[in-house]
């Protein structure tokens, strides 16, 4: 049993009260991001990309595509950049750099991404934030490809994991320089006072909004320009997005998500639908 004290000064906690976000430098060693990068290599080195490439690239496929997605919240699954393709399905490069993300259960599949997704500094930074008993709902590891790698338009993280009340925070490690160029984040600073502007439900017609998206303006968000081993902490209600990679190198994330389970409840038109309940990161 690890004992776990919080880890977050005053002035962090304050500067993420404010700001909805927060930037800790060298969260992560250099020999960390390299295991898990290698780790990420052996994973692709081993997927099949046959029998998966046509879900992604017809849209009359919608079906067998929902299907892996929500499965794909038990399982480590794969999803490629709707421009990997070519018009007749085809991949127009190598597979490792076609691939959008894999997600949604790697922190507690894969033993190296699991070592990371439950160490003892990343239940610290739960405790600091006043987490009382958190569980990773997912985590993803992001390529955003170069050239290729699509923009991921403004949201929030409450829209998609939603608690009553909200309790989710974004975790996103930086496994490689992030820069305006190969497409980092950007966010509206304070942006989360104004609480959840929408929800992304499942019902019976799949997968939505509940409502249509605001307009946001370009100058209020600014650029989180970050070296590799930074862990950007995420509110829940955050306005952040990230534009498409025009530059000629990738900008690898490993993104965990992690909402509280004591005093609040898992909306049931969540879009993840899971079999088992996940373990805590500890109880406090």
């Amino acid at each position: 049993m690890m004992v776990i004290a919080k880890n977050l000064t005053s002035d962090q906690l304050q500067f993420f009260d404010s700001n909805g976000y927060l930037v800790l430098e060298s969260f992560c060693s250099p020999d960390e991001i390299k295991s898990l990068r290698l780790r990420m290599d052996y994973l692709l080195d081993e997927f099949d990309a046959s029998g998966k490439a046509s879900i992604f690239s017809t849209k009359n496929q919608q079906k067998t595509s929902d299907d892996y997605f929500y499965e794909s919240v038990e399982k480590i699954s794969f999803f490629f950049e709707e421009k990997a393709f070519d018009d007749d399905g085809n991949l127009k490069q190598a597979k490792q750099a076609s691939i959008n993300k894999v997600g949604h259960a790697l922190h507690e599949l894969d033993p190296e991404f699991k070592r990371f997704s439950s160490s003892e500094k990343l239940s610290s930074l739960m405790l600091s934030l006043g987490y009382q008993r958190p569980v990773i709902i997912q985590s993803m590891y992001i390529f955003k490809q170069p050239g290729i790698g699509g923009e991921v338009l403004p949201h929030q993280d409450n829209s998609f994991l939603h608690t009553d009340p909200t309790t989710c925070t974004g975790l996103w490690l930086s496994l490689e320089d992030a820069t305006t160029t190969n497409g980092c984040l950007w966010a509206i600073p304070g942006s989360h006072k104004d609480g959840l502007v929408r929800r992304f439900i499942r019902d019976e017609k799949g997968v939505h909004f509940d409502k249509p998206s605001p307009s946001y303006e370009l100058k209020d968000f600014v650029p989180i320009e970050v070296k590799a081993g930074t862990l950007v902490v995420i509110h829940g209600d955050l306005i952040h997005q990230s534009f498409e990679n025009k530059s000629s190198t990738s900008r690898h994330a490993y993104s965990l998500h992690v909402i509280d389970t004591n005093g609040c409840r898992w909306s049931p038109d969540n879009w993840i639908r899971r079999t088992v309940d996940p373990e805590p990161l500890y109880t406090s």
